[in-house]
């Protein structure tokens, strides 16, 4: 009632030790006076207090942001407490408030004038939250806060008649470095996605073609990336990553290191066996668009070899390497590039090697008879049908 603060703080102080749940009047009449340091410090005791119950039905969590409200924006009235150890175990205890925390902390070192530190806070904040909602609080803040920097220098210089060459230098940094945080949002935002699954191969593939025009960032996010995903987790073909990466240097004339990729690629336990018959496959054709057909026949082979015990194709306890001799992917290729740039004898065995795997389609009947029929072998052409007709026959019964 009266205007006489010390004498109502002791005896707020003598009442909290009968009533130590109206500490939340208390901490409300510190900040109606200004005495923001004990304010604070007795709102850190309450949030660490495990059995406080607010009477105003606020829980621990609406405490603690009070509690970082008031310390990140009276930087110089609240001294007695280490305002950046005590957001950052809120960071580790609220981990639902990441980006409101993060911005509470830049915000201090802000109100501080410490603004490289506050720029050193939004970048550790960009590259640690793992939400999109967390991501767009920071970049928002940190974008806010670059601009109104860039904007204030702006309004210096236009004041200044007589600027000095380190004026331009500094107006020209600021420029570049606000410039250059816009550019990487997209870059940032991916790394966030990616600390949320690491193994979803699109967001990889994305990340690639942000560095379009950069191949040693290429290069290494391809390395990266087909270091990272594990193919029992993997989000997406897996395969399509390292085709991917031996197409880019294949592209950039480097046949030798696509040949390595591809190479490795082939020894990856995919969950599928299609995705290892693709990657065979597509170096296959790469070896044609650059004429090496015996290379691709070779290629094909080697895909087909039959493992020294035979397992069944779709037994999965079995590696993807071991089961690929049944995969029909690769044996039409194999098929297609013998009657290309083969022997009729060559040719013929791989036919005949699918029909005795019991692999062959409908489709693969009529090539091999047509490829039969255009060496004129008319009745091996018929017997072909006729023997499969009948196992399809027998199988069905």
């Amino acid at each position: 009632m009266h205007d006489i603060p010390e004498t109502a703080v002791r005896v707020f102080r003598r009442y909290l030790k009968l009533y130590p749940e109206d500490a939340e009047d208390y901490i409300e009449y510190l900040i109606s006076i200004g005495r923001l340091d004990e304010a604070a410090m007795k709102l850190a005791y309450i949030v660490n207090k495990e059995d406080f119950v607010s009477k105003h039905g606020k829980s621990n969590h609406q405490l603690w942001n009070e509690l970082c409200e008031l310390i990140s924006k009276n930087p110089g009235k609240v001294r007695s407490l280490n305002v950046d150890a005590i957001i950052r175990g809120g960071l580790r205890r609220y981990t639902d408030q990441l980006g409101h925390l993060w911005n509470s902390l830049a915000d201090y070192y802000v109100r501080s004038g410490l603004f490289e530190r506050a720029r050193d806070i939004y970048e550790e904040a960009i590259q640690t939250v793992t939400t999109v909602r967390d991501f767009t609080q920071v970049f928002d803040a940190y974008a806010q806060f670059e601009e109104l920097s860039l904007s204030k220098r702006m309004e210096e210089a236009a004041g200044n008649l007589n600027p000095t060459e380190e004026d331009d230098i500094d107006l020209e940094l600021r420029l570049a470095r606000f410039g250059h945080l816009m550019e990487r949002r997209l870059l940032l935002l991916n790394s966030v996605l990616l600390r949320q699954n690491p193994h979803n191969v699109q967001e990889w593939h994305k990340r690639v073609l942000l560095y379009e025009g950069k191949p040693h960032e290429i290069i290494n996010t391809y390395t990266e990336a087909v270091q990272t995903v594990d193919p029992k987790l993997a989000v997406g073909k897996l395969h399509t990553l390292w085709v991917a990466f031996a197409k880019f240097y294949e592209e950039n004339r480097q046949i030798d290191d696509a040949r390595v990729v591809f190479e490795n690629a082939t020894h990856v336990p995919y969950n599928k066996v299609d995705d290892l018959a693709s990657v065979w496959c597509e170096w296959a054709e790469m070896e044609i668009r650059h004429e090496n057909y015996e290379e691709a026949l070779k290629l094909m082979q080697k895909a087909t070899v039959m493992p020294p015990q035979k397992v069944a194709y779709h037994d999965e306890t079995e590696t993807v390497q071991m089961r690929l001799y049944k995969s029909l992917k690769v044996w039409s290729m194999y098929a297609d590039l013998e009657e290309s740039f083969g022997t009729f004898k060559s040719c013929k065995a791989v036919y005949d090697c699918i029909i005795d795997l019991k692999i062959s389609t409908p489709q693969i009947i009529i090539n091999y008879g047509l490829f039969l029929e255009e060496h004129k072998y008319f009745e091996e052409a018929f017997r072909v049908s006729l023997v499969t007709d009948l196992n399809s026959i027998a199988s069905v019964t």
